[in-house]
């Protein structure tokens, strides 16, 4: 039967890598129990793959008459370790493979190309009066368009994938005793001077197999894992050396490289080389034909990843106690930064996977519990006690978010406008209504005070005017170019406002590092507004707060007691008076506006006292939880 040699390659191999010629030839050679294995690569420069030349030559024992008949029929195997289609990589990349093989006193020569047939193959066996063993594969006629990089074929890269690749089975020669030697070489006549290729030449040999210890897996409770084993070395280098990481499961005497069981950057970033394996009778022939993918199920797989990641890091934990302290530190770290997710978070992967994958999982199981109670028909006590949770822990998460605009606010100076204060409370020129809840994370008014989050209306940046339309459907004419900084109307609706119905916030910012006389100013700005507000509507309004923000200073303090304002308790400084102002000189009538001056630091360090506090009494009843 004749195969579609191009078509079975895409049948098998769906994403083959160069490195795969390398691993298949090596796996070849080690199945016919070489000890020696010699990688030539040649490539005229880097610019012009179409060169690149691969000569692989071993000392095992060659193209036996055996042998051949399994190269010559696809998927002719004995055993479940191996595939029988591994040869069909090497013609992705070249069009042409010469073999020659020293064998028993024969020598075998053909090539292998995508025409390769037993009955037409330009095959010749001979015998030979030199008793040696040699196989030798030359890659010819290189079909590249183009290398992903010159680095995946310099021997430093190679020795790194081979090591890898094949590390169990290295690891047992080096137990059995048997010396090996597998090297690796780069020729490049044209190359340009800025390219590093590292080493022209690397060797690995039993020295580069580490010696491993061998613990048991507790898996008791899992009646498909039988004897399964980790066999682990952690290896002390160099402190200027990058730390190497290998975590793999040993699949048909070959790895296979997981490399979400332990994230890097929760370990030393230098001297250190950690490898890990994990044994067991259950891998054994689940990969697909071309072992690029496990064939586990998917139970199995997340199951084998749990057991092996939490003996990962309990013997990374006792053998490099950094990394244990470090763990704690991050526990501590992100209870602190997401206290919303405490109870949430996996323990045992935290420090283990990566930071973000760890938040990720404990903000998806977080949106899980919301969605069962928004989604309940009805609450039982079980569901009910839930629903507090889950909103008691939505609530802290918006509160942090409050946190982060305090911390904006605080390292504001004296080069920020008025503008930028401006803005993080309320933006400039806006308009919100009826307390809509989409407007929450639009809007920082609750830096005031949080019962200021209830307004019906609020704006920023209008003329007097307009703050007087929100106060009654009709304009009546009145003109004023003045602007305060906010404007607030709350506790009703301006539109349907009854007699004494409406209370009224008003609020005046200055910057930080203006004179003292400009400071001052803001009295006298908010008094303009009060005699406004009450000489047009002074049967609409109930109650109207002032507030004037500002830098202080000594000047500014004495300014303010002399004027017989009371000091109030604040984390700096805050004065309170209730003002007597007349509507018109008419009318001797007098209105009781309450007015606030406070300091820019008290407005910040104030809130955020608030918000600590409220953040502080979540935090516990969840560490209680």
């Amino acid at each position: 039967m004749k195969v579609n040699t191009k078509q079975a390659i895409k049948l098998f191999f769906q994403n083959p890598s160069l490195e795969m010629v390398f691993k298949e030839a090596i796996a070849n050679s080690l199945d016919a129990n070489a000890t020696n294995i010699d990688i030539h690569i040649f490539v005229d420069s880097f610019e012009k793959q179409e060169t690149l030349k691969v000569e692989i030559i071993d000392n095992g024992e060659g193209f036996t008459d055996e042998r051949y008949d399994k190269f010559c029929e696809l998927l002719k195997v004995e055993e479940e370790t191996h595939k029988g289609v591994g040869r069909l990589v090497y013609l992705n990349y070249f069009d042409e493979i010469a073999v020659s093989s020293y064998y028993g006193g024969y020598h075998r020569v053909f090539s292998y190309n995508q025409d390769f047939d037993r009955e037409t193959a330009d095959m010749l066996n001979v015998p030979c009066e030199e008793s040696k063993l040699e196989t030798k594969l030359t890659f010819n006629k290189c079909s590249l368009k183009r290398l992903s990089s010159y680095t995946v074929i310099t021997p430093e890269y190679l020795s790194h994938v081979v090591i890898q690749e094949f590390f169990p089975r290295l690891y047992v020669m080096k137990t059995d005793g048997i010396e090996f030697s597998i090297n690796f070489s780069i020729t490049i006549p044209n190359k340009k001077q800025k390219q590093i290729v590292g080493r022209h030449s690397v060797s690995i040999t039993n020295n580069d197999i580490p010696s491993l210890k061998t613990v048991p897996i507790n898996t008791d409770l899992i009646e498909w894992f039988t004897e399964t084993k980790m066999d682990y070395a952690i290896i002390k280098e160099e402190p200027s050396k990058p730390t190497f990481l290998m975590t793999a499961l040993c699949v048909d005497k070959r790895t296979n490289v997981l490399n979400d069981i332990i994230a890097v950057e929760n370990l030393p970033a230098t001297g250190y080389s950690l490898y890990f394996l994990l044994r067991s009778s259950i891998f054994d022939g689940k990969t697909d034909l071309s072992r690029q993918s496990l064939t586990l199920s998917e139970t199995i797989l997340k199951t084998t990843k749990t057991l092996f990641r939490e003996k990962v890091a309990e013997v990374i934990g006792e053998e490099i106690p950094s990394v244990k302290e470090k763990r704690g530190k991050e526990k501590d770290n992100l209870t602190k930064t997401y206290p919303h997710l405490v109870g949430y978070f996996n323990n045992n992967e935290i420090g283990v996977i990566p930071r973000a994958k760890t938040i990720e999982d404990a903000q998806k199981s977080f949106l899980r519990d919301q969605k069962e109670i928004l989604e309940a028909s009805a609450l039982d006590d079980a569901k009910y006690d839930k629903a507090l949770d889950v909103s008691s822990r939505t609530l802290a998460q918006y509160i942090l978010y409050r946190e982060k605009i305090i911390d904006k606010v605080e390292k504001y100076t004296d080069k920020n406008s008025e503008a930028d204060l401006h803005n993080l409370i309320l933006p400039k020129r806006s308009v919100l209504k009826n307390g809509d809840m989409e407007s929450i994370y639009t809007n920082n008014l609750w830096l005031l005070d949080n019962k200021y989050m209830t307004y019906t209306t609020a704006m920023s940046e209008r003329t007097m005017t307009e703050v007087l339309d929100e106060i009654a459907e009709s304009a009546n004419n009145i003109q004023d170019d003045g602007r305060p900084d906010i404007a607030i109307i709350f506790s009703n609706n301006p539109e349907n406002a009854k007699e004494k119905s409406l209370d009224v916030v008003i609020i005046e910012l200055k910057k930080r590092g203006i004179p003292l006389a400009k400071t001052e100013e803001v009295e006298s700005q908010l008094q303009q507004r009060a005699v406004k507000l009450l000489n047009y509507y002074p049967n609409k309004i109930q109650r109207m707060w002032f507030y004037g923000i500002v830098e202080f200073n000594d000047e500014f303090r004495l300014s303010l007691e002399n004027r017989e304002y009371t000091p109030l308790f604040s984390k700096d400084y805050l004065y309170y008076r209730e003002n007597s102002w007349k509507k018109s000189l008419e009318d001797d009538s007098k209105y009781t506006v309450g007015t606030y001056i406070l300091s820019i630091d008290a407005f910040i360090k104030d809130a955020k006292a608030n918000n600590e506090l409220f953040l502080n009494i979540l935090k516990e009843g969840f560490r209680k939880k």
